[in-house]
Protein backbone atom coordinates (compact mmCIF):
# COMPACT_ATOMS: atom_id res chain seq x y z
CA UNK A 1 0.00 0.00 0.00
CA UNK A 2 0.86 3.60 -0.53
CA UNK A 3 2.07 4.08 3.13
CA UNK A 4 3.60 7.58 4.01
CA UNK A 5 5.39 8.48 7.11
CA UNK A 6 2.75 10.83 8.85
CA UNK A 7 3.94 13.36 12.06
CA UNK A 8 0.83 13.55 13.57
CA UNK A 9 -0.30 9.80 15.84
CA UNK A 10 -3.75 9.11 15.16
CA UNK A 11 -6.16 7.58 18.04
CA UNK A 12 -8.42 4.44 17.12
CA UNK A 13 -11.48 6.95 18.15
CA UNK A 14 -10.50 9.38 14.97
CA UNK A 15 -11.51 6.49 12.76
CA UNK A 16 -15.26 6.55 14.48
CA UNK A 17 -18.02 7.87 12.25
CA UNK A 18 -21.14 9.44 14.03
CA UNK A 19 -22.89 6.60 13.12
CA UNK A 20 -24.47 3.50 15.47
CA UNK A 21 -23.53 0.31 14.77
CA UNK A 22 -27.14 -1.73 14.57
CA UNK A 23 -25.47 -5.28 14.84
CA UNK A 24 -26.59 -7.84 17.66
CA UNK A 25 -24.94 -7.45 21.17
CA UNK A 26 -22.14 -9.93 20.96
CA UNK A 27 -21.79 -9.59 16.92
CA UNK A 28 -18.20 -10.28 16.11
CA UNK A 29 -18.19 -7.56 13.43
CA UNK A 30 -17.81 -5.10 16.81
CA UNK A 31 -14.88 -6.42 17.59
CA UNK A 32 -13.58 -6.52 13.83
CA UNK A 33 -14.87 -2.82 13.37
CA UNK A 34 -12.35 -1.73 16.73
CA UNK A 35 -9.88 -3.88 14.99
CA UNK A 36 -9.99 -2.79 12.01
CA UNK A 37 -9.93 1.42 13.91
CA UNK A 38 -6.54 0.07 15.87
CA UNK A 39 -4.79 -0.90 12.24
CA UNK A 40 -5.62 2.33 11.04
CA UNK A 41 -4.47 4.59 13.84
CA UNK A 42 -1.36 2.11 14.01
CA UNK A 43 -0.62 3.28 10.48
CA UNK A 44 -0.89 6.82 11.21
CA UNK A 45 -3.50 7.06 8.10
CA UNK A 46 -5.03 9.81 7.54
CA UNK A 47 -9.38 9.45 7.15
CA UNK A 48 -9.55 11.26 4.26
CA UNK A 49 -6.76 8.69 2.44
CA UNK A 50 -8.86 5.82 3.51
CA UNK A 51 -11.71 4.59 1.28
CA UNK A 52 -13.60 1.29 2.85
CA UNK A 53 -15.85 -1.00 0.38
CA UNK A 54 -18.77 -3.20 0.80
CA UNK A 55 -20.99 -5.20 -0.64
CA UNK A 56 -24.42 -6.39 1.07
CA UNK A 57 -24.91 -7.82 4.70
CA UNK A 58 -24.20 -7.68 8.42
CA UNK A 59 -20.70 -7.14 7.68
CA UNK A 60 -21.06 -4.67 4.78
CA UNK A 61 -22.21 -1.82 7.15
CA UNK A 62 -18.99 -1.15 8.06
CA UNK A 63 -18.11 1.60 5.63
CA UNK A 64 -20.98 3.80 7.85
CA UNK A 65 -19.32 3.01 10.93
CA UNK A 66 -15.64 4.22 9.82
CA UNK A 67 -14.60 8.04 9.20
CA UNK A 68 -13.01 7.50 5.68
CA UNK A 69 -14.33 7.92 2.35
CA UNK A 70 -16.77 4.76 2.14
CA UNK A 71 -18.65 3.39 -0.93
CA UNK A 72 -21.74 0.11 0.27
CA UNK A 73 -22.76 -1.24 -3.43
CA UNK A 74 -24.56 -3.72 -4.37
CA UNK A 75 -24.50 -7.29 -3.03
CA UNK A 76 -21.32 -9.43 -4.49
CA UNK A 77 -19.91 -6.43 -5.67
CA UNK A 78 -17.31 -5.05 -3.36
CA UNK A 79 -14.23 -5.99 -4.59
CA UNK A 80 -15.53 -5.08 -8.88
CA UNK A 81 -15.99 -1.41 -7.07
CA UNK A 82 -12.83 -1.65 -5.13
CA UNK A 83 -10.33 -2.71 -8.31
CA UNK A 84 -11.79 0.46 -9.88
CA UNK A 85 -11.61 2.80 -7.07
CA UNK A 86 -7.34 1.65 -6.88
CA UNK A 87 -7.09 1.80 -10.14
CA UNK A 88 -8.11 5.19 -10.48
CA UNK A 89 -6.69 6.25 -7.42
CA UNK A 90 -3.72 4.29 -6.55
CA UNK A 91 -2.89 6.97 -3.85
CA UNK A 92 -5.32 5.89 -1.33
CA UNK A 93 -5.45 2.92 0.79
CA UNK A 94 -8.42 1.02 0.02
CA UNK A 95 -9.67 -2.06 1.97
CA UNK A 96 -13.01 -4.42 1.14
CA UNK A 97 -14.99 -5.31 3.85
CA UNK A 98 -17.12 -8.35 3.05
CA UNK A 99 -19.12 -11.51 4.36
CA UNK A 100 -18.89 -14.92 3.73
CA UNK A 101 -22.29 -14.87 1.64
CA UNK A 102 -21.38 -11.30 0.03
CA UNK A 103 -17.44 -12.46 -0.91
CA UNK A 104 -17.89 -16.28 -1.50
CA UNK A 105 -21.58 -16.78 -2.93
CA UNK A 106 -22.68 -14.08 -5.28
CA UNK A 107 -19.63 -12.37 -5.20
CA UNK A 108 -17.59 -15.36 -5.44
CA UNK A 109 -16.29 -15.02 -9.16
CA UNK A 110 -14.81 -11.53 -8.11
CA UNK A 111 -13.05 -13.05 -5.59
CA UNK A 112 -11.50 -15.22 -8.32
CA UNK A 113 -10.18 -12.84 -10.51
CA UNK A 114 -9.25 -10.28 -7.81
CA UNK A 115 -7.26 -12.90 -6.63
CA UNK A 116 -5.72 -13.32 -10.16
CA UNK A 117 -5.37 -9.47 -10.81
CA UNK A 118 -3.39 -8.72 -7.46
CA UNK A 119 -4.32 -5.17 -7.22
CA UNK A 120 -3.01 -3.75 -3.89
CA UNK A 121 -5.90 -3.43 -1.80
CA UNK A 122 -6.99 -5.57 1.39
CA UNK A 123 -10.30 -7.52 1.48
CA UNK A 124 -11.18 -8.68 5.15
CA UNK A 125 -13.90 -10.83 4.80
CA UNK A 126 -16.34 -11.33 8.27
CA UNK A 127 -16.83 -15.11 7.97
CA UNK A 128 -19.59 -17.10 10.21
CA UNK A 129 -20.65 -19.19 8.27
CA UNK A 130 -24.26 -18.18 8.05
CA UNK A 131 -26.37 -15.79 6.22
CA UNK A 132 -27.24 -13.30 9.18
CA UNK A 133 -28.88 -10.65 8.13
CA UNK A 134 -31.43 -12.94 6.10
CA UNK A 135 -32.25 -15.07 9.04
CA UNK A 136 -30.27 -17.66 8.69
CA UNK A 137 -29.94 -19.64 5.83
CA UNK A 138 -26.75 -21.39 5.23
CA UNK A 139 -23.74 -19.46 3.26
CA UNK A 140 -20.75 -21.18 0.74
CA UNK A 141 -18.57 -21.68 4.27
CA UNK A 142 -21.65 -23.52 6.67
CA UNK A 143 -20.78 -26.95 7.71
CA UNK A 144 -22.25 -29.66 5.35
CA UNK A 145 -24.21 -31.41 8.46
CA UNK A 146 -25.58 -28.27 10.48
CA UNK A 147 -28.43 -28.87 10.84
CA UNK A 148 -31.60 -26.08 10.61
CA UNK A 149 -35.30 -25.34 10.31
CA UNK A 150 -34.20 -23.75 6.75
CA UNK A 151 -32.19 -26.71 6.00
CA UNK A 152 -32.92 -29.72 8.28
CA UNK A 153 -30.46 -32.13 8.41
CA UNK A 154 -27.97 -29.87 6.77
CA UNK A 155 -27.16 -28.98 3.38
CA UNK A 156 -25.10 -31.94 2.66
CA UNK A 157 -22.77 -29.97 0.23
CA UNK A 158 -19.12 -29.62 0.30
CA UNK A 159 -18.15 -25.87 1.85
CA UNK A 160 -16.50 -23.06 0.18
CA UNK A 161 -12.62 -23.20 1.35
CA UNK A 162 -11.71 -19.54 1.03
CA UNK A 163 -8.08 -19.64 1.46
CA UNK A 164 -7.48 -22.40 -0.35
CA UNK A 165 -9.66 -20.80 -3.44
CA UNK A 166 -7.68 -17.72 -2.70
CA UNK A 167 -4.02 -19.21 -3.24
CA UNK A 168 -4.94 -21.27 -6.64
CA UNK A 169 -6.14 -17.66 -7.73
CA UNK A 170 -3.10 -15.97 -7.01
CA UNK A 171 -4.12 -13.77 -3.58
CA UNK A 172 -0.39 -12.10 -2.56
CA UNK A 173 -1.25 -12.38 0.94
CA UNK A 174 -3.31 -14.72 2.90
CA UNK A 175 -4.01 -14.52 6.62
CA UNK A 176 -6.58 -15.85 9.37
CA UNK A 177 -7.98 -13.81 12.12
CA UNK A 178 -10.77 -14.60 15.17
CA UNK A 179 -12.74 -11.46 16.06
CA UNK A 180 -12.31 -12.47 19.46
CA UNK A 181 -8.95 -11.44 20.02
CA UNK A 182 -9.12 -7.73 18.60
CA UNK A 183 -5.27 -7.38 19.20
CA UNK A 184 -4.10 -9.94 16.91
CA UNK A 185 -6.68 -9.36 14.27
CA UNK A 186 -5.69 -5.53 14.42
CA UNK A 187 -1.76 -6.55 14.32
CA UNK A 188 -2.79 -9.15 10.61
CA UNK A 189 -4.75 -6.56 9.33
CA UNK A 190 -1.80 -3.83 9.58
CA UNK A 191 -0.05 -6.51 8.10
CA UNK A 192 -2.42 -7.19 5.36
CA UNK A 193 -2.29 -3.83 4.40
CA UNK A 194 1.50 -3.06 4.47
CA UNK A 195 1.85 -6.35 1.99
CA UNK A 196 1.99 -5.23 -1.91
CA UNK A 197 -0.88 -6.79 -3.69
CA UNK A 198 -4.15 -8.41 -3.44
CA UNK A 199 -4.22 -8.90 0.67
CA UNK A 200 -7.13 -11.67 2.31
CA UNK A 201 -7.67 -11.94 5.93
CA UNK A 202 -10.64 -14.17 6.88
CA UNK A 203 -11.51 -13.21 9.89
CA UNK A 204 -14.05 -15.69 11.70
CA UNK A 205 -16.71 -13.46 13.36
CA UNK A 206 -19.63 -15.65 15.36
CA UNK A 207 -22.92 -15.19 14.92
CA UNK A 208 -24.64 -14.75 18.26
CA UNK A 209 -28.35 -14.84 17.16
CA UNK A 210 -28.28 -17.51 14.73
CA UNK A 211 -24.93 -19.43 15.30
CA UNK A 212 -24.89 -18.98 19.33
CA UNK A 213 -22.45 -22.39 19.13
CA UNK A 214 -19.92 -20.42 17.54
CA UNK A 215 -19.62 -18.25 20.75
CA UNK A 216 -17.81 -20.72 23.03
CA UNK A 217 -17.62 -23.62 20.34
CA UNK A 218 -14.87 -21.12 18.25
CA UNK A 219 -13.05 -19.85 21.42
CA UNK A 220 -11.87 -23.39 22.37
CA UNK A 221 -11.01 -24.07 18.89
CA UNK A 222 -9.02 -21.72 17.93
CA UNK A 223 -5.25 -21.80 18.14
CA UNK A 224 -2.14 -20.01 16.12
CA UNK A 225 -1.12 -21.41 13.39
CA UNK A 226 1.93 -24.31 14.07
CA UNK A 227 4.12 -23.71 11.24
CA UNK A 228 5.61 -20.65 10.23
CA UNK A 229 4.15 -18.46 7.11
CA UNK A 230 5.63 -19.70 3.71
CA UNK A 231 5.96 -17.96 0.39
CA UNK A 232 5.73 -21.75 -1.77
CA UNK A 233 2.56 -22.14 -2.86
CA UNK A 234 3.51 -25.95 -3.12
CA UNK A 235 3.83 -25.93 0.92
CA UNK A 236 1.23 -23.70 1.20
CA UNK A 237 -1.31 -25.71 -0.79
CA UNK A 238 -0.50 -28.77 1.40
CA UNK A 239 -1.27 -27.06 4.40
CA UNK A 240 -4.56 -25.27 3.64
CA UNK A 241 -5.86 -28.50 2.43
CA UNK A 242 -5.15 -30.39 5.51
CA UNK A 243 -5.69 -27.43 7.64
CA UNK A 244 -9.43 -27.39 9.91
CA UNK A 245 -10.71 -23.75 9.32
CA UNK A 246 -9.16 -22.65 13.14
CA UNK A 247 -5.62 -21.88 12.79
CA UNK A 248 -4.60 -18.49 12.94
CA UNK A 249 -2.14 -16.45 11.31
CA UNK A 250 -0.35 -15.54 8.01
CA UNK A 251 -0.77 -18.40 5.98
CA UNK A 252 1.15 -17.46 2.54
CA UNK A 253 3.29 -14.23 1.70
CA UNK A 254 4.38 -14.36 -1.84
CA UNK A 255 6.43 -11.70 -3.80
CA UNK A 256 3.85 -11.30 -6.77
CA UNK A 257 4.35 -7.54 -8.12
CA UNK A 258 0.76 -5.77 -7.23
CA UNK A 259 -0.88 -4.72 -10.98
CA UNK A 260 0.13 -1.60 -12.22
CA UNK A 261 -1.86 0.29 -14.59
CA UNK A 262 -0.62 1.52 -17.87
CA UNK A 263 -0.79 5.82 -17.18
CA UNK A 264 -4.04 7.54 -18.80
CA UNK A 265 -3.48 8.94 -22.15
CA UNK A 266 -4.79 12.56 -21.74
CA UNK A 267 -4.19 13.62 -25.58
CA UNK A 268 -6.79 15.63 -26.47
CA UNK A 269 -10.19 13.41 -27.55
CA UNK A 270 -10.67 14.70 -31.27
CA UNK A 271 -7.50 12.62 -32.49
CA UNK A 272 -10.00 9.41 -32.00
CA UNK A 273 -12.25 10.88 -34.54
CA UNK A 274 -9.83 10.06 -37.46
CA UNK A 275 -9.30 6.62 -36.27
CA UNK A 276 -13.41 6.18 -37.58
CA UNK A 277 -12.67 7.77 -40.48
CA UNK A 278 -13.81 5.72 -43.44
Amino acid sequence: MNIQNNERAFKPAEYKSAVKPVWCPGCGDHSVLLSIQRALAELALPPEEVAVVSGIGCSSRIPAYTNCYGFHGVHGRSLALATGLKVARPDLTVLVASGDGDGFSIGGNHFLHACRRNVDLTYIVMDNRIYGMTKGQPSPTTEPDWDTAIAPGGTGLSPFHPLVIALASGANYIARAFSGDISGCAKLIVDAIRSPGFSFVQILSPCVTFRPDQQKGWKDFIRPAMVPETDDHGRAARRLMTDDGFNIGVLFRGARPPYQPQPLDHRDPSHLEAEFVL
